[in-house]
């Protein structure tokens, strides 16, 4: 006796397609979970009107906070306001300490007129210091490579005397280095002690 099994039909769930917020990229659903959801809201008038209407009519806001008594409702603002005025001060802190920042380069002397040059301050200008580099390593055609200096902090150790190239790349903004302004270049040349290393 043949048994008949029937394959069950199933029908291919489309993807959920995710709008992603231009200005703090979380999802539009979470925008008010950031720092910045004036701007997010602002942003998302000026894109769609239709998709702000649908998060942020009154009719949708009263469908959020409808359930949230007057106090929760005022709280809920302040607390929103007072993140993005905190996120604000955060980034004109930073840009205040990336402006005041240096990429100090100095020509090392080591030992019978043999010269290293280091590079250190890049990451302050979110400059990748490895990509940074392999990037001199390629230009001079030598070694280079990311170590600690005696202050505990990260530098690029480029075989040679090439400190005024260096300058030279950072000014033109090469490559990797395109963020580093002109007016935070220091050079400096630090001669080999008398009497060892």
């Amino acid at each position: 006796m043949a048994s008949t099994t029937e394959q069950p039909t199933s029908q291919a769930i489309p993807p959920i397609k995710v709008r992603y917020c231009e200005v703090c990229t979380f999802p539009l659903e979470y925008c008010e979970f950031g720092s910045s959801f004036t701007k997010c809201k602002e942003s998302l008038l000026e894109e769609d009107q239709d998709l702000y209407d649908k998060f942020y009519s009154e009719e949708a806001l009263a469908k959020k906070i409808g359930t949230l008594s007057v106090e929760d409702q005022t709280k809920l603002e302040k607390d929103t306001a007072a993140k993005e005025v905190k996120a604000e001060k955060k980034a004109d802190a930073a840009l205040k300490k990336k402006l005041a920042s240096q990429v100090t380069i100095k020509r090392i002397e080591r030992n019978k007129r043999k010269f290293v040059t280091s590079v250190h301050g890049l990451e302050a200008f979110d400059v990748d210091l490895k990509k940074a580099a392999k990037q001199f390593a390629q230009k001079f055609a030598t070694g280079a490579s990311v170590t600690k200096n005696p202050q505990g902090q990260d530098e690029i150790v480029i075989q040679g005397d090439v400190s005024a190239d260096v300058v030279e790349m950072i000014e033109d903004g090469v490559g990797v280095l395109k963020n580093v302004p002109k007016d935070n270049i220091v050079e400096v040349e630090e001669k080999k002690k008398k009497g060892g290393d």
